[in-house]
């Protein structure tokens, strides 16, 4: 750790050293964060990050699905959003401004209720929305980006400021923009729909329930699909269902999920994940890319 980090005094009263991250993310495994902070509004997040040393890893974490943190540990600091502010507003008949630590199907719920659509697809994203947005996260057809307007960023100065969504350039499961800036609010314009009924979105819960191992500790899909065809589909073929090293093993009830079963850790879950793509590369002749995004260091034998 370095001699700025350990500058305990000049740091809020609320931030942890050494922090394990296996408690903040859904894989739960993970290492020592060298400073971890969740701030509880937006104002105390930017005094923050002005008093940040400048070249000092930042990372962010919302409810921590779609990450897996090395067992070595994060060096730097990580900001957890979970403790902002969580709103909804809406600003016009189609037009919903929501913050980034709302979790997507708490958004998708509130949309319904107010008749607007397509939204309903976001209660299929796990994780909340500032995640979404970062990865242009999607479910049942629909994907993040889709209906956004603008989204509102902080920097590492702990500047903020409003961009269109122009200023993106957007993929499949990809956003590229501004350096150095994170997401703390967005703006969605939809159509209204008064079709749209809450049992809509029970119905693609239940759906997923039957697809995938809700509630077992996963961080959803691991690789991304590729152009006409589905990452499971390939996994399954390449005989990978159920496959284990360690405590990391494929699910036998959706291949794109790895569970984390007997206390894992993280180089069990790497470890398979260069099994699969090596497997399924050998089988295919399909090269699978990441969709979870793997960060930290290795842990030192």
């Amino acid at each position: 750790m370095s001699m700025a980090v350990t500058k305990r005094s000049q740091m809020p009263p609320n931030v942890r050293h050494d922090e394990l991250m296996s408690a903040h993310t859904s894989w739960r495994v993970g290492g020592p964060a060298d400073l971890f902070f969740k701030p509880a509004a937006v104002v105390e997040l930017a005094q923050f990050l002005r008093e940040l040393p400048p070249d000092l890893p930042v990372h962010w974490i919302g409810l921590g699905s779609n990450t897996l943190v090395r067992d070595g540990g994060i060096r730097g600091a990580v900001i957890c959003t979970t403790d902002l502010e969580r709103a909804i507003e809406r600003i016009d008949p189609k037009r919903v401004r929501v913050t980034a630590g709302v979790p997507c199907t708490a958004f998708a719920r509130q949309c319904v209720r107010y008749k607007l659509g397509p939204a309903a697809f976001f209660a299929g994203i796990p994780g909340s929305l500032g995640g979404a947005l970062a990865m242009n996260a999607g479910a049942f057809g629909g994907a993040t980006w889709d209906h956004l307007e603008q989204v509102e960023t902080i920097d590492r100065r702990g500047e903020l400021r409003a961009r269109a969504r122009d200023a993106y350039e957007i993929g499949y499961r990809s956003v590229c923009g501004p350096a150095e800036e994170w997401f703390v609010a967005a703006t969605f314009h939809f159509e209204l729909d008064e079709g749209a009924q809450l049992s809509d979105i029970s119905q693609m819960v239940k759906q997923r329930g039957n697809t995938q191992p809700i509630g077992q500790p996963s961080c959803g899909s691991v690789f991304k699909n590729p152009p006409g065809n589905f990452a499971g589909r390939l996994i399954e073929a390449a005989g990978l269902k159920g496959a284990r090293i360690g405590g990391a093993v494929v699910s036998t009830k959706h291949a794109n999920f790895i569970l984390n079963d007997r206390q894992a850790r993280a180089a069990d879950i790497e470890a398979l994940i260069e099994h699969i793509r090596a497997t399924v590369r050998e089988r295919s002749g399909v090269e699978l890319e990441l969709e979870v995004r793997v960060i930290g260091m290795e842990q030192k034998p």
